[in-house]
């Protein structure tokens, strides 16, 4: 059943058109993701679609019965109530008919009431009836709906009754989901529901908008919860929308094979257009051929012509270099304690870093991520334990807050101040490559946008050229595109990384190694986001089997073991990975090499190049070449995919 339809719908602000021509519908159990470049207008269309913002033309249309619930970007729930109430305010409908139902019980029990049958027949019946209505619609288990809803938003039972005017901002926006989800309606609309959710409330929505009865239509930024919820994807961009089926993973792919379709119609059809305009202009003038000119002119003319398909729209593009390579020993901490004033907020963290390590730091919001960088940075005071830094350790740090940009300088100044040897003309080339341009550069850095700001923040740390990144969310902000390109950046980054992120994708592709924070200290796990998720289970698993076997009376299993196997699988994932960039760069590096081999063989087929004795036989020196070069990178990538097949698996 289709519960909205978009047709057609445009909109402009002023002479901007931000939308046009969206076509867009959403079905019954429908899991519709919107992606696309900050600015594409995908909260703009939420909007409209939810009532909340106008349109120029084009038309939605829904069924009467089917209802809307609409979440927008940061929305915080603002209520005199106590977090209890404000959720069961919900089910005022429900309660009422609970308070009739009690009504109706005291009224039952009235001995006077016996003595007319007929009314008391009446009365029973309307009971019964009242009693069904109160039970399809939820009226014994909605209490437990709310109690459910409040735990997966890591809200527990002693928080009931705190006043909602006492909770952060991000308490409230999650707040505010949780009673949109109770709502349950038809459509459900949500702008960036996962901002302030913390990795464990991202697995648990994940859950839930899976099993969800209505459909689903969600702008995020978070790409591992697109993939596990996303049915189909529609991309804005450049004001038009394309559909994709599949999750976001799927999305990527074909758009991609797309791109190669329409590019390959696209050159081929303007090769043929060449040969048109050429047979033409060679036998127009002659009487013998001068009829099939004509008649190829007219086929010219009435062909369709193609587009020439738009790649991506402008992306940053950068990468991350060191002046000199640090130490092997990076960084050890021990027995650390970390807190402000004498409140330590978490104690007995002890990890080490060697070079190359990228560690991702996680845990839940407020367990002391943050304020661990902080304290390395020295910004705040170690409150016990130990650090060190190793040998030849130069620290970049970008900090989430952006603390340090908060100047009235103007863009261009904000960077050259902090390298005034360079020419402008350097220093506005690097602030180009992060999409500052022309006027750009001469804003106020105060009337930044949070992605602005994160874009310059990172051209800052890219000009310090150090060996260890400290990042804390650096993913913030940034929009899909960039988060790619960060991603492949930092991949590329020959220095070491620490980072804190709640961006499970991102995570996946950066860490080789995963520093859990809990109250009780830490726990590594050598491997990305998936494998620790994988080993996690397991160390459930063997927590549930020692239960049960102390509680039998049996040995529990050797713990000191099982640490010399997580030492093995170190090194032997360390090697993997080394194994897996190494092919990928390998298939890259062939695939561009027969590119470059198909454009000459094209050039040595070209009539004014087989005339051309020297340059033919420059492009046929040059096609010698790459395919040496092709053949030698082909046995290199089948020694290294046989190596990473035939390693033993962890």
């Amino acid at each position: 059943m289709i519960l909205l339809q978009v047709s057609q719908l445009t909109k402009s602000f002023g002479a901007e058109v931000i939308l046009s021509n969206i076509k867009l519908e959403v079905k019954t159990r429908d899991r519709v993701a919107l992606v696309g470049r900050n600015g594409a207008g995908k909260s703009t269309l939420l909007k409209i679609i939810a009532g909340e913002l106008s349109y120029d033309s084009g038309e939605i249309m829904k069924p009467k019965a089917v209802s809307i619930g609409y979440l927008s970007q940061d929305t915080g729930l603002e209520s005199a109530k106590s977090i209890w109430d404000e959720l069961e305010s919900v089910f005022q409908p429900l309660k009422e008919m609970e308070k009739k139902l009690r009504e109706m019980e005291i009224d039952m029990s009235d001995p006077k009431l016996l003595e007319n049958p007929a009314k008391y027949k009446k009365l029973l019946k309307e009971y019964d009836q009242l009693q069904i209505r109160f039970k399809e619609q939820g009226g014994f288990q909605y209490e437990a709906d709310i109690r459910s809803i409040l735990h997966g938003l890591q809200f527990h039972d002693k928080d009931y009754q705190t006043p909602i005017q006492l909770l952060s901002g991000g308490q409230k926006t999650r707040l505010a989901l949780g009673k949109l989800l109770l709502t349950s309606p038809d459509v459900l609309i949500l702008d960036e529901p996962t901002n302030h959710l913390d990795i464990e409330t991202l697995t648990w929505l994940e859950k839930y908008l899976q099993t969800y009865e209505g459909a689903v239509l969600v702008v995020s930024h978070d790409r591992y919860f697109l993939d596990k919820i996303a049915t189909q994807v529609y991309e804005l961009s450049r004001t038009k929308i394309i559909q994709f089926p599949g999750n976001y993973s799927n999305y990527l792919r074909l758009k991609a094979e797309m791109y190669e379709r329409e590019l390959k119609a696209y050159e081929k059809q303007q090769e043929e257009i060449s040969k048109l305009k050429d047979f033409i202009q060679k036998n127009l003038a002659r009487a013998s051929t001068t009829k099939r000119a004509q008649s190829r002119r007219k086929a010219l003319e009435k062909m369709d012509l193609l587009e020439r398909p738009q790649g991506d729209e402008k992306s940053a593009h950068f990468s991350f270099e060191i002046e000199r390579q640090s130490g092997n020993d990076v960084l050890k901490v021990e027995n650390v304690a970390i807190g402000y004033g004498q409140h330590p907020i978490c104690s007995h963290i002890t990890f080490q870093m060697k070079r190359k390590d990228s560690v991702a730091l996680i845990g839940p919001n407020g367990i002391g991520k943050s304020t661990l960088l902080k304290t390395l940075m020295k910004q705040i005071p170690l409150l016990d334990g130990n650090f060190q830094f190793g040998a030849n350790v130069k620290l970049g740090y970008y900090d989430q807050e952006q603390a340090n940009l908060r100047s009235n300088k103007k863009v261009l100044d904000e960077l050259w101040d902090d390298y005034p040897h360079l020419p402008e003309k350097e220093i506005r080339t690097v602030l180009g490559n992060f999409l500052f341009t022309g006027d750009d550069v001469l804003k106020p850095v105060t009337a930044l946008s949070g992605g602005e700001k994160a874009r310059l923040a990172l051209a800052k740390l890219m000009m310090e050229k150090s060996n260890v990144l400290i990042l804390d969310e650096p993913t913030n902000h940034l929009d899909l595109d960039s988060k790619e390109i960060l991603e492949n950046a930092l991949i590329d980054y020959p220095g070491t990384i620490l980072f804190v992120s709640h961006d499970r994708y991102f995570i996946n592709r950066i860490a080789t190694k995963v520093v859990e924070l809990r109250d009780e200290g830490t726990i590594e796990y050598l491997g990305d986001y998936d494998y620790y998720l994988t080993k996690k289970e397991e160390l459930e698993e063997v927590k549930k089997l020692e239960a049960e076997e102390k509680a039998a009376g049996k040995i529990s299993i050797n713990t000191t073991v099982r640490k010399l196997t997580y030492e093995e699988e170190k090194e032997q994932k360390r090697i993997e990975r080394q194994k897996k960039r190494m092919v990928e760069e390998l298939e890259k590096k062939i695939e561009q090499l027969e590119l470059e081999l198909e454009e000459i063989q094209e050039e040595l087929y070209k009539p004014e190049n087989i005339e051309d004795h020297e340059k033919l036989l420059e492009l046929q020196t040059k096609h010698e070449q790459l395919q040496a070069e092709l053949d030698q990178t082909l046995e290199e990538w089948t020694l290294a995919a046989e190596e990473m097949e035939t390693a033993p698996n962890s």
